[in-house]
């Protein structure tokens, strides 16, 4: 009897103590532990990233498989995502009527002046506001901060009128009767020479941030080889900026490039007085239909009746130049917002 209960009293530990283990084992694969991320956590988090990433790309997918459909495709219910055949005339008239090659100079010339404009004045602003004390400094980063928050849709008009007459002193006083501001480059590059460019606020407060992670230990070393402000910022500021200048050209880039409003009013021009030959992809699409219509009268009816297809391809090629920017250069502006630490860390 004794020996029946001694192994009884054996067996339930061991009972006990493979339950235990059997448990520890499940908790361990569902949520993993300290080494290793369990597998029910991971399938949470790709379903999320699946998900938002349909959310964001199916516009996209949509566009692309829309763009390559015939009109008989169109028409037929039993087609939504592949089409028949790889039809690419949708493309050959799209960019007819949007004059593809000469809009897209423009759109480079458009956006990417202001952006190198901006990557130099935002970040002497920035490494001015993170390296030095002076009178007035916090209220110069309230109105630098209160700016960014006006929407632009407020500022317009006032701009507008300021450039009209910005253009008629200069004439008046200089002799100059060619200067231009409404319909030209001007509207875009005079401003962020002077700080002031499409969201140049933000881009400060980038520098800004970035400048002082930069240890002071190297300015102060730099300074005791007899370097100057302007050389400190130039050999020891800049070159340790590279994510933060990477970052700011993008963003500032895309901006301007996808800028359509002010772009028609300020460089392109509305009206007849003040009217650039200077044109974006994206103010070409805005005004895709009439573009097309006109196309398609001087082509003598090699050109098809526009459609949605047809307004798809359009779309696509406006956008085409950004995503091609954004896939060559993926691993290096994921890894300089990180650093840069606009994101809040």
């Amino acid at each position: 009897m004794k020996d029946a209960t001694l192994k009884k009293q054996k067996k339930q530990p061991n009972r006990l103590s493979y339950k235990g283990a059997w448990k520890d084992r499940l908790r361990k694969f569902v949520f993993g532990s300290k080494e290793k991320e369990g597998a029910g956590k991971q399938t949470v988090v790709y379903i999320l990233l699946i998900s938002i990433g349909f959310v964001y790309l199916y516009p996209l997918l949509y566009m692309i498989s829309r763009s390559f459909m015939t009109v008989s495709d169109l028409l037929d219910s039993s087609i939504q995502w592949l089409p028949t055949e790889f039809y690419t005339d949708n493309y050959k008239n799209a960019a007819r009527a949007m004059d593809f090659w000469k809009t897209f100079k423009d759109s480079v010339m458009v956006a990417g002046i202001p952006t190198l404009i901006n990557v130099v004045i935002c970040a002497i602003v920035g490494y001015g506001f993170a390296r030095y004390n002076f009178p007035g400094k916090k209220i110069l980063m309230g109105l630098l901060i209160f700016s960014f928050i006006l929407p632009p849709q407020i500022t317009m008009m006032p701009t507008y009128v300021f450039y009209t007459d910005m253009e008629t002193w200069v004439k008046e006083t200089f002799k100059l009767e060619n200067f231009q501001m409404i319909g030209s480059l001007k509207s875009f590059t005079l401003p962020a020479i002077l700080g002031q460019g499409l969201k140049s606020q933000i881009f400060i407060l980038i520098f800004w941030q970035f400048f002082r992670q930069v240890p002071q230990a190297l300015i102060e070393a730099a300074k005791i080889d007899g370097a100057g402000h302007f050389k400190s910022f130039a050999r020891i500021a800049i070159p340790s900026a590279a994510p933060a200048i990477l970052v700011v050209f993008l963003f500032s880039i895309v901006w301007y490039w996808n800028e359509s409003y002010l772009t028609q009013l300020y460089v392109v021009g509305t009206t007849q007085d003040a009217v650039s030959s200077l044109s974006t992809l994206v103010v070409s699409l805005s005004t895709f239909e009439t573009s097309y219509a006109s196309a398609a009268s001087q082509s003598g009816g090699q050109m098809v009746s526009i459609n949605e297809n047809i307004k798809m391809a359009g779309t696509m090629l406006s956008i085409l130049p950004l995503l091609i920017m954004y896939f060559v250069l993926q691993r290096q502006f994921v890894e300089s917002v990180d650093r840069t630490g606009i994101t809040g860390e």
